[in-house]
């Protein structure tokens, strides 16, 4: 029941911080939502990844474990499916530069929006994570 309330509650911090970074993610109805969409996703990813990791093996075999990455992206559309406060659409990236390096502007349309909300919510959470165990 504690890891089941950790991982909501780092689950929808995610959320909200994944809101200020992408333009295309939305979530309306304020800090309820960011909850129920926490516990939603903390739910699912001890839930039903599992076993589409299992039914999805002889991809993951094959790809090297790069199938796990696409399933990660359609728990996250499941959570703006069945939650219909959580919205996620396409978007521009400006683009950045620092050091030297620089990344041009680039239009995401909504699959590729997903991929990159769910990338950047795994980052998240893993931080937050290991953050907390620091």
């Amino acid at each position: 029941m504690r890891s089941l309330i950790k991982n909501s509650a780092l689950n929808g911090l995610s959320l909200f911080i994944l809101t200020l970074i992408l333009p295309g993610v939305t979530v309306a109805g304020g800090y309820t939502t960011y909850i129920i969409g926490g516990l939603f996703l903390a739910v699912m990813f001890k839930v039903l990844k599992p076993m589409l990791n299992l039914i999805s093996l002889p991809l993951n075999l094959i790809t090297l474990g790069m199938f796990s990455f696409l399933i990660n992206v359609f728990i996250f559309y499941l959570a703006t499916v069945l939650v219909p406060d959580i919205s996620i659409n396409s978007f521009t990236f400006e683009g950045a530069s620092f050091g030297g390096f620089v990344i041009p502007r680039v239009s995401l349309n909504i699959f590729f929006a997903y991929i990159a909300a769910s990338f950047l919510h795994v980052s998240i959470v893993s931080t937050l994570h290991w953050l907390i165990k620091r």
